[in-house]
């Protein structure tokens, strides 16, 4: 009688962990970056340091991608990651990544353009907020000031 009851007690504990709580596992990215770039590795890293399973692939087809995935030209970061049917373009910090993901807003992507100084895996300091703008069919939105 035990073993049952302690056997419905941690049943019970999953069922209100909720989905993807009965598993300590890391939330995976991939991550696209052209051949060349160093501060995408600094980002990739950034990202494991956070709980993040990273995997780094390499690419030529950088603005195809990011196009693809509803991003236009002028919103391009150095790098693409997917993360659970998102893309996340540039050095988008992690706190907007956990809203996103805690969130599920009806986005296909966000980005924080440019490279700027101080953002997670670029050197410098940061100077000013960072826009991170959300996608889907029409213009951006601002979709966090970090």
């Amino acid at each position: 009688m035990q073993k049952i009851l302690t056997l419905v007690i941690f049943v019970f504990g999953v069922l209100a962990a909720g989905p993807g709580h009965a598993e300590a596992s890391a939330t995976e990215v991939t991550l696209y970056k052209i051949p060349q770039c160093d501060c995408c590795e600094e980002y990739a890293a950034y990202l494991r340091r956070n709980g993040f399973d990273v995997s780094v692939r390499t690419t030529t087809e950088l603005p195809a991608m990011s196009r693809a995935a509803g991003i236009p030209d002028a919103y391009h970061g150095c790098h693409l990651s997917q993360i659970e049917g998102y893309a996340v373009s540039g050095h988008v910090p992690v706190s907007a990544i956990t809203k996103l993901l805690n969130e599920r807003p009806a986005l296909k992507a966000i980005s924080l353009p440019g490279m700027p100084q101080g953002s997670p895996g670029m050197t410098g300091v940061k100077s000013a907020p960072f826009t991170v703008y959300g996608f889907n069919d029409g213009s951006p939105e601002v979709y966090a000031v970090e």
